[in-house]
């Protein structure tokens, strides 16, 4: 056991303890993010290193559960989700910390093993260093900080480490929702990488994030022998005129997030052989900001069909899901001025010595969930790294010492720990 340090310091008024560097430090935030990221788990795949957290988390004295649960109507998924929570004595906010342990498939090009924590300098490389190993490595060291450095303090902390985050539906915090976890919260923070994805210096706070849905366009013309189009209704042309108007509308100006975005995922088509294509269809993934909707892409749709005047029938799907509330994503945006915006650039400037920047997510992830669903302001703060989804994934590792700090000292000040 390391000599603990009892000296006291000040940082804008609020009086620490040097006491919890025995807990976060960058020799444990290594060792920590190298056993996680040498535990391959993409999503589907995760039970492997769910045990091995909630085994950890035990050896740290930190309360936890296996959640299990089960999609039974698209996936046909089993999976699993650790859990856990600390209780103060007196009345306070309830605090939920998320992050996923799930990663995408390894891709092509790496020049370092994937699977294998490569230290060079302040990088860590390896899949999932970034996002969102590290994380997670914060939530679990700032966890074993306070609870071995409070004496007591108000409110509560919710902790869930969740499965199934890169995968098509979000499965296991839409769990936790489903399952009532998350009713009585009051605040939650996602250290998924802020810094890294909006290329911002760290530190760097999210305050909200672009939506989205999943749509596919079926289109119906008529078949004619392919010496005769003229006699036809081509289908597959008038699936690309649709397209073509698509990219080109514009979507609704969002003073926060910025504007919507149109990505055509897949298009598939044709008819028999030798003959003009009687069917198209084409799947999009469309980002959103507030004011649109399911609604507003219908209408959209419809829009650009009728700009495109074509003469195939049209029919618009969204996806299916496992429930009506796991559709799609929908956006959101944190008051500046909220009072745990407030207090969490507070804690951004007793660590780091400075405010982070605001930006705004532009893609979706379970932050969504939980800042529309749950209805909470939900913070996404986290570590700085380039190359997610990508080979040669890294992290800088100060910046998750960093990001573990302040969780630490947003717990201590936001429940008045003592």
């Amino acid at each position: 056991m390391k000599t603990q340090l009892k000296r006291q310091f000040k940082l804008g008024g609020i009086k620490l303890t040097q006491k919890y560097r025995e807990y976060i430090n960058e020799e444990n935030i290594v060792e920590l993010l190298s056993s996680l990221i040498e535990i391959e788990s993409p999503y589907f795949r995760e039970d492997k290193i769910m045990e091995y957290a909630h085994d950890l988390l035990k050896k740290k004295n930190i309360p936890t559960e296996i959640h299990e649960y089960e999609d039974k109507k698209i996936t046909k998924f089993k999976g699993k989700n650790v859990i856990g929570n600390l209780k103060g004595k007196g009345k306070g906010p309830k605090i939920l910390l998320n992050g996923h342990l799930d990663t995408v498939e390894i891709c092509e090009g790496w020049e370092y093993n994937p699977l294998k924590a490569t230290r060079q300098g302040n990088r860590l490389y390896g899949l999932g260093a970034l996002d969102m190993k590290s994380g997670v490595a914060a939530i679990i060291l700032a966890l074993e900080a306070f609870k071995n450095t409070v004496d007591e303090f108000d409110g509560e902390i919710l902790y869930t480490l969740v499965s199934d985050e890169e995968g098509p539906f979000g499965l296991g915090t839409d769990a936790l929702i489903q399952d009532g976890y998350t009713e009585d919260i009051d605040v939650a923070i996602v250290p998924e990488p802020s810094s890294g994805f909006s290329a911002c210096d760290f530190p760097c706070v999210c305050l909200g994030a672009r939506g989205g849905y999943n749509y596919s366009v079926k289109l119906k013309g008529k078949s004619s022998h392919a010496a005769a189009p003229e006699l036809g209704i081509n289908a597959i042309t008038d699936a690309s005129k649709v397209i073509l108007e698509l990219e080109n509308m514009d979507g609704l100006k969002d003073d926060k997030l910025g504007e919507g975005s149109f990505a055509l995922i897949e298009m598939n088509g044709g008819g028999a052989a030798c003959s003009v294509a009687d069917t198209a269809e084409f799947t999009v993934f469309r980002h959103i900001v507030r004011g649109e909707d399911k609604d507003y892409i219908v209408d959209e749709v419809n829009r650009a069909v009728e700009k495109a005047n074509i003469k195939s029938k049209v029919d618009i799907n969204f996806r299916e899901a496992p429930n009506d509330e796991a559709d799609g994503f929908l956006p959101y945006t944190v008051d500046e001025e909220n009072e745990y915006t407030l207090a969490l650039q507070k804690s951004i400037k007793n660590i780091t010595g400075k405010e982070g920047q605001t930006s705004y997510f532009t893609s979706i992830g379970d932050f969504n969930y939980l800042g529309t669903r749950v209805g909470v302001p939900t913070f996404v703060f986290g570590p700085h790294g380039e190359n997610y989804h990508s080979s040669n994934e890294y992290v800088l590792i100060d910046t998750v010492v960093k990001t573990a700090e302040v969780i630490y000292d947003f717990l201590k000040t936001t429940l008045n720990a003592k």
